[in-house]
């Protein structure tokens, strides 16, 4: 069932229910007032009737004319003896005269059901120095109250049905305009998946409603997020492409030239292997690279703990001196710096940045820890060729190089500086370049010290 069908049923549905109750109620309501309303009438009447003081002398209460002057149609008046018998009676209407008498003590009203209609009465008893002498009651068929009543239901039952009605259509109109931008983005993803295309939707301004208005913008954000996506991944696969191709043809080209003069030629051979064995080590070191950088799109990619930055970095320090016997030197605030991350994450990251310095300086590396109050703050500076400032902006997008044949000469595949950034996006950190050529570049990243630990953590 679609959308606009169950919103109009339930519309509907709801909006009957709606006026049953009322009409219940509007319909008792009227009853009820006029009821009361009649029965006040009854009770006026009774107090005039015992104003009279001839209706309190037990010898006047035959008396044929001390009634007639307060008689109405569609009514009976009686006056009723201690034994039941009536001692005086006007009225015309049959159906009210055939009432059975009944004497009652005490003031008594109520509606009756008689002979198909309703009849209101009010029996009140008569004294005489303060003895019951009679009873004095006036019964009445509420056939004009009753008129208006069915001229009442049938009132609330065509303004229920044209209030139905009406809700069908405008029910029906609202969901129409209500639906039409979820069809059009239904027809719009349907256009995607046959033409492989992503497509916005056109938003003019003139949808009323905010909600559709935000779920437009938010299909419009997503398709423009998904196309860059795709645009990043063909952009991926064809530098991967390009970066695989070089390797694979020296190989290949080596692996020629040993097939035609390496059995006969030591010098030839040698060149060869050594040629195939370094672009094997590139092609592994990319492999490598490009599955980490896959892994850290990943949003559970890391496993976060507190540790000691300064001493990881003092270790890492260590390391790199001992790997490649350079100096690096760390300067921070004594006592260390805790904070919460992931800390073989953080220290793969310092790795790249380092390891980038070394390669491109020959100056001592310095690593600087400043520890605020929610902030830890690391800059890994060098002293070496620097950066042209046009080439900053795009210095971590993946396989850019700001010099193709040196970063080959070093080794470097492209993908270190990206898998950085994604390191430093996924602990919400930052990351800023400081360079001016031949003077050196300062990385500055800047982590905050606390974040909430996962509850998959090990």
């Amino acid at each position: 069932m679609t959308l606009r069908k169950r919103f109009t049923l339930f519309t509907i549905f709801w909006l009957i229910f709606i006026l049953i109750l009322f009409n219940i109620f509007v319909y008792f309501f009227v009853i009820k007032i006029t009821t009361r309303s009649e029965q006040q009438l009854l009770e006026n009447k009774v107090d005039l009737l015992l104003e009279n003081k001839k209706v309190q002398e037990a010898r006047s209460l035959d008396d044929p004319k001390l009634l007639s002057e307060f008689y109405n149609i569609n009514e009976v008046i009686r006056i009723v003896g201690t034994t039941g018998v009536v001692l005086n009676q006007v009225g015309s209407d049959p159906e009210l005269l055939e009432i059975p008498v009944e004497f009652s003590w005490s003031r008594d009203t109520d509606i009756i059901n008689y002979a198909g209609k309703r009849v209101i009465y009010l029996r009140v008893p008569i004294y005489d120095d303060m003895n019951v002498i009679g009873m004095l009651e006036i019964t009445r068929k509420l056939n004009l109250l009753d008129s208006y009543l069915q001229v009442l239901v049938g009132a609330l039952a065509v303004t229920s049905v044209g209030a139905i009605l009406f809700a069908i259509f405008g029910t029906y109109w609202f969901t129409s305009r209500l639906t039409a931008p979820i069809q059009h983005m239904v027809q719009t993803m349907r256009e995607i998946d046959r033409s492989g295309k992503l497509r916005q939707i056109e938003l003019d301004g003139k949808e009323e409603s905010a909600e559709l208005q935000q779920l437009i913008r938010a299909f419009n954000q997503m398709i423009a997020r998904l196309d860059r996506t795709f645009e990043r991944q063909k952009q991926f696969v064809a530098d991967a492409s390009h970066e695989l191709k070089t390797p694979l043809t020296v190989i290949s080209s080596y692996a020629g030239m040993l097939r035609r003069w390496g059995r006969d030629d030591a010098k030839v051979r040698d060149e060869a292997v050594e040629a195939i064995s370094n672009e094997a080590q590139r092609l592994q070191n990319l492999t490598k690279s490009m599955l980490t950088l896959a892994e850290a799109e990943q949003e559970d990619w890391l496993r976060l703990g507190t540790f000691d930055v300064v001493k990881m970095i003092d270790e890492l320090a260590a390391m790199m001196h001992n790997t490649f016997g350079r100096v690096v030197r760390v300067r921070s605030e004594s006592g260390g710096a805790s904070m919460t991350a992931d800390k073989d994450k953080v220290r793969q990251l310092l790795v790249i940045l380092v390891d980038n310095a070394i390669k491109y300086s020959k100056e001592p590396i310095d690593i600087t820890v400043q520890s605020g109050k929610n902030a830890i703050r690391i800059e890994v500076a060098d002293k070496g060729m620097g950066i042209p400032e046009k080439e900053i902006p795009y210095l971590f997008e993946r396989f850019y190089r700001v010099d193709g044949a040196r970063t080959r000469s070093t080794g470097g595949v492209g993908l270190g500086l990206s898998i950085a950034k994604r390191i430093v996006e996924l602990h919400e950190g930052k990351i800023e370049v400081f360079s001016k050529l031949q003077q050196g570049t300062t990385i500055a990243l800047q982590f905050p010290k606390q974040r909430r630990l996962e509850s998959s953590l090990d």
